[in-house]
Formats: structure tokens, C-alpha cells, sequence
């Protein structure tokens, strides 16, 4: 009797043993180790700059007919010209004192400079790689939008509290209009064929026509804070808001005008960029994150991830044919540096 229970508890034990390493199983109560979740993006390049290192950065564009990556190095005053195909350095253009804007205008193959430290417009030549025009505009030009039907660059020029709109075919500022608020990012809507801008004081998103330049109207942005950058998803009528008074990422519905989604964000957002083909949303944001998050549908979102970079990356550009992002980096771990980061997207 005695001999017949040992064996009994001796074969329970095994059992038992053997069902808890068994996959998938968990026992009630006691948690499991849980898989880190993949990243969503990943470093494939580095491409070292000519300008000095430690030096503020701001805002990249993409020219996709001639394959460049337009990056503005702020501190020097350096138009870098990069080649997408290769990830190597074309050209870099000085003269652009405070370049903080720029936007890529195919129809006369040029780039349009906010430099802030000078207040003006440059216009530069990508054919020649030569600054051929300055246009004096308000206080601190800024972030800037094409509207290309139109034929219009839209630059917002944020302590003038203004919006300065440059015809192309002219390279004469046509119009500036004038707000009680700091403009932030501007951005065009191909769709409803609408200019939109971030009144970053108030806390309003303002909508103008670029047929007749006249402000349409302004709306309340809920409870987005210092809503500076934007992008759009134009195909499903959103708009997506860096608020960077308390680092929320806001979702503008662009048929009710009204925010419809807010996520949380790292501290210091900044640029943010949307990638229609993954449907995914970029911030860089200064505390050493890009904030990631995913459209699962046009009412959905959800964070993925805050990706770490080094600190002070406040500024990124998407290749939506590639789906790499581009990021310039001032400094490593406390080492000055000047260099653009290349990440590959990951599903």
C-alpha cells in the first residue's frame, strides 16, 4: 500500500512537470514572460555631413523626380542635397542662414528656404545647386506647403504671425495674411484642395482657400496644446497634430472639423510625418524618441512604439515609395555629430 502511493505521487510530479513546459501553457495566478514586441523600424545607414557637429537641425523634404532628401542644417546654415538611391551627399549649399523650411517645388525644379536668421525666402536652383532669389518676409519663416495647382508656396512665418504665399512663376510673395497667433506647420490637401496651418497659440487649425488666399474659417482643436507640426492623411480626411504643450498626438477629422483621437506622445514633439502605404504616423520628438503610431482605420489608432533615438532629434522626413525614414542627428550620447540616420520600416 505504501509502495503503491509512492509511485502514484512520483507519477503525478512527472506529469505535472511535463505539462508546465509544455507550450502555450500558463498557470492562474502566476504571470509569464512576455515577448518584447518587434520594432517597427530598424537602422540600415549613416551617413556622415560636412557641417559642423553639435549643430541644430530642422526640417527634410523629398524631391522625387530627381531622387534627393532636401535637409536643413539650422545651426550653419547648410541646404544639404542627398541621393536617395545611394545615401550619399550631392551637394551642400550655403547661404541659408537659420534654414529652418524647406519644400521641394517640381514644376520649376527648385527649393524654397525659411531662413529665419535673415527673414527671408530663399529660392534655390536644383539644377545649378545655386541660391537664386531672396524674398523678405515676416518675422521667423518657418515650416512651408505646396500647393501645386495653384502654384503657390505657403510659409508660415511663425513670431510674424503670419502666413506669407509665394507664387512660383514669379517668385514674388503675392499675399501674407495675418493671425493673433504664432503659425505652426502648414500643410495642402490635394483632396478638398485646401491649405490648412496650425494658429499654435490659440490652440485652432485655420483652413484657407488657395484660389482667393481668404481664411475660411478656424476651429478648435479640443484638448491638443501648442498644436505646431502637421501631416495629412488626405485620402481619409484626417489630419494628424503634434501638440507640444502636452505631448499629444491629435487626430482632425477634415469633414467635421473636429479632433476625434488623441495619444500620447514622448516630451519635445516636433515634426510629424504620415506614411499612406503602412498607414503609419511619425513624431520626432527632442527627448530621444520618434513616437510611432498605426491607422487602422480613419476612426482607429493605436501606439506602436517610442522608438529611441539620440537626444535632440526633433525633425524626419518618410519616403513613402520606401518607406525609410530619415533622421538628422546632432549629437551622440553627448558627442557632437552631424549625420543623417537612415531607418528601413518594418511590418
Amino acid at each position: 500500500m505504501t509502495n503503491h502511493w509512492k509511485w502514484n505521487w512520483r507519477t503525478i510530479f512527472i506529469l505535472a512537470a511535463i505539462l508546465v513546459m509544455a507550450p502555450g501553457f500558463s498557470c492562474p495566478g502566476h504571470a509569464q514572460p512576455q515577448r518584447s514586441p518587434a520594432a517597427p523600424l530598424k537602422k540600415i545607414a549613416v551617413l556622415d555631413l560636412p557641417g559642423p557637429p553639435g549643430k541644430r537641425f530642422d526640417y527634410l523634404t523629398i524631391d522625387r523626380p530627381d531622387n534627393y532628401l532636401l535637409s536643413a542644417h539650422l545651426g550653419p546654415g547648410i541646404l544639404y542635397v542627398i541621393d536617395l538611391k545611394t545615401n550619399k551627399l550631392v551637394h551642400a549649399i550655403p547661404g541659408v542662414p537659420g534654414i529652418e523650411g524647406v519644400v521641394y517645388v517640381p514644376e520649376v525644379h527648385k527649393a524654397y528656404t525659411s531662413d529665419w536668421l535673415e527673414n527671408k525666402i530663399g529660392v534655390v536652383d536644383l539644377r545649378s545647386m545655386k541660391i537664386v532669389a531672396k524674398l523678405p518676409t515676416e518675422a521667423k519663416p518657418d515650416g512651408s506647403a505646396y500647393a501645386s495647382p495653384f502654384h503657390k508656396v505657403y510659409v508660415s512665418d511663425e513670431r510674424g504671425k503670419a502666413e506669407a504665399i509665394v507664387d512660383v512663376r514669379t517668385d514674388k510673395i503675392v499675399k501674407t495674411l495675418h493671425f493673433n497667433s504664432e503659425t505652426g506647420m502648414p500643410q495642402y490637401d490635394p483632396v478638398a484642395k485646401r491649405v490648412y496651418v496650425n494658429l499654435q497659440d490659440q490652440n485652432l487649425f485655420a483652413e484657407i482657400d488657395p484660389a482667393t488666399d481668404r481664411v475660411i474659417a478656424s476651429y478648435p482643436v479640443g484638448n491638443c496644446k501648442g498644436n505646431h507640426g502637421m501631416t495629412l492623411d488626405a485620402a481619409h480626411h484626417r489630419a494628424f497634430l503634434s501638440c507640444e504643450e502636452n505631448s499629444l498626438m491629435t487626430v482632425f477629422n477634415l469633414d467635421t472639423n473636429k479632433p476625434i483621437a488623441y495619444l500620447p506622445m514622448a516630451a519635445g514633439a516636433d515634426v510629424i510625418k504620415y506614411d499612406p502605404g503602412l498607414r503609419r504616423i511619425y513624431v520626432a520628438c527632442f527627448s530621444g524618441s520618434i513616437s510611432i503610431f498605426q491607422e487602422d482605420d480613419p476612426d482607429h489608432y493605436r501606439k506602436l512604439q517610442d522608438f529611441p533615438v539620440q537626444y535632440k532629434v526633433h525633425s524626419l522626413a518618410v519616403d513613402p515609395t520606401t518607406h525609410r525614414v530619415y533622421a538628422p542627428e546632432q549629437q551622440e550620447n553627448g558627442k557632437p555629430v552631424s549625420r543623417m540616420v537612415i531607418y528601413q520600416a518594418l511590418p
